[in-house]
């Protein structure tokens, strides 16, 4: 049986994530599966729950902007990008930003930059703050299925795979975070 938490016991999910667990929390627009991202096997169990290969990368999702200071070159930054970037935040945009010289290959996959958010939504924000740090924010689906948007719906996907649940409500947006590539504005998802 996967246990539920409510918002007063996010702590219980930052242990869990501190210890190497998987956690489901609701995100802006739909549930996210997350862990601790300096923990490799964590990171690849969570590719095996979705059959998503390691070498795609996945994003973090913070709760300030402290906690994904270390993940980024920000010396690589362009001031007006720079701006531009930290005026979006918190809220729902993920930049994919020059990755620092210490980023792990499993989080960033094959890719040279690092995409990050810094989220507005409440549930998502506690549990960054909870743990100390920004974590692996990925959809809560298996590949080729549509993601979670409630409790119910992550359970049918993942009951007894994830170590723990943030039993709380998605915000109100319409589609997971527009990603954009901070360098070259392209946009990567939308």
């Amino acid at each position: 049986m996967t246990p539920l938490f409510k918002l007063p016991d996010v702590g219980k999910l930052a242990t869990t994530l501190h210890d190497g667990g998987l956690v489901a929390y609701p995100t802006e627009a739909v549930f996210g599966l997350g862990c601790d991202p300096y923990n490799e096997a964590a990171v690849r169990r969570i590719c095996a729950l979705k059959a998503r290969e390691v070498e795609q990368g996945l994003l973090l999702v913070a709760g300030h902007v402290t906690q994904i200071r270390a993940w980024v070159d920000w010396s690589s930054v362009p001031k007006a990008i720079l701006q531009r970037v930290q005026t979006s935040w918190p809220g729902p945009t993920t930049w994919i930003l020059p990755r620092g010289a210490a980023v792990p290959r499993w989080v960033t996959g094959d890719r040279e930059g690092i995409a990050v958010r810094v989220t507005a939504h409440l549930p998502t924000a506690t549990l960054c703050n909870a743990f100390g740090g920004a974590v692996i924010s990925t959809s809560a689906n298996p590949h080729g299925h549509a993601p979670a948007r409630d409790t119910a719906g992550l359970l049918q996907y993942f009951a007894g795979k994830v170590d723990a649940v943030l039993d709380e409500q998605v915000g109100n947006a319409a589609a997971p975070s527009q990603i954009i590539d901070a360098l070259t504005g392209k946009i990567i998802r939308s």
